[in-house]
């Protein structure tokens, strides 16, 4: 059995004089920082859920009083003949999104980073529709998408394919709406994925040209494993956007035709703003978050177990 000397005790160790205070001091700095960005959190984002949960089962147009109705809203915005192709919409919206929306911006992304020269007034142009106002860009294509002297149909022109009723066809309505999108957010995703790709250690790609693989090669086995955590959290965010798609069927066809364009958070503005049913918005918007919730939950688990 040892025993201890004196030594080998050592006296319980103190803090050293105002340690306390400035220890409570820098976390009310830190807390005072947080408090702004908390306070929009709470202003403009996590009040008007609890608000739109709460108006999910009211019946107002906020002019007379309040109504309690149970799942009233619920089974009024069911039976909605536009329900079902506000989700099919959406869900084609969301598919069609991830072929060109999540896809393309990691190809210009890739290109990007090959080049040596001028990368910085390409990074310029590729970012350059996202510094321009949402409605502004959509009221661009709109005239692109014009079925007389739009730009899109007078290119068809000169290569002698005839014009398109881009926007007045129920077959490429929603394509045309998806390629709007694709635009608007090119750059943003762009520079993600540019800033992913030059994290990367130039001696994999040094190694890998030594050994004699092409371009190809080098995304498959370096580039896209090196950037798999940022392609995932990427993939959420596309997903989560898409779903909530407005502007376009908004200011582009007004949901037509047919209801063809019609998505899950336009039908929640027509029932909100033009049937002045704002409990059935409520409740759309309820069935959106809920369905949002359950899908980023689920991938979390999975991303995160294959991670």
């Amino acid at each position: 059995m040892t025993t201890l000397s004196a030594k080998d005790v050592r006296p319980p160790r103190q803090r050293p004089p105002g340690a306390l205070r400035r220890s409570v001091s820098r976390n009310l700095t830190a807390y005072g920082f947080l408090s702004g960005a908390l306070i929009c959190f709470a202003f403009f984002s996590w009040i008007p859920m609890v608000r739109e949960f709460i108006l999910s089962f009211q019946k107002t147009n906020f002019v007379n009083s309040t109504e309690w109705v149970g799942l009233d809203n619920f089974r009024t915005v069911l039976d909605d003949p536009a329900f079902i192709s506000a989700w099919v919409n959406t869900a084609i919206f969301t598919l069609l999104a991830l072929v060109f929306g999540y896809i393309v911006p990691f190809v210009f992304a890739v290109v990007l980073n090959e080049l040596r020269h001028a990368q910085g007034y390409l990074r310029l142009i590729v970012y350059l529709p996202v510094m321009l106002p949402p409605a502004v860009a959509v009221l661009l294509f709109k005239w692109f998408y014009d079925p007389g002297a739009g730009l899109f149909n007078q290119a068809l022109g000169v290569v002698g394919i005839p014009p398109l009723s881009w926007l007045d066809s129920t077959t490429t309505a929603l394509p045309s709406l998806v390629i709007v999108s694709t635009w608007m957010n090119l750059g943003t995703g762009t520079l993600i994925y540019l800033a992913a790709l030059q994290s990367i250690p130039s001696e994999l790609y040094e190694a890998a040209e030594l050994d004699g693989a092409g371009l190809f090669k080098r995304v498959w086995h370096i580039t896209i494993p090196q950037t798999r955590l940022i392609l995932l959290v990427m993939l959420l965010l596309q997903i989560v956007a898409t779903m909530q798609v407005f502007i376009e069927p908004f200011l582009l066809t007004g949901g037509g035709p047919e209801n063809a364009t019609v998505t899950v958070a336009y039908l929640m503005y027509q029932y909100a703003f033009s049937f002045g049913n704002f409990g059935g918005g409520g409740a759309l918007g309820l069935m959106l978050m809920l369905v949002l919730i359950v899908f980023s939950a689920f991938y979390l688990r999975v991303s995160r177990d294959r991670t």
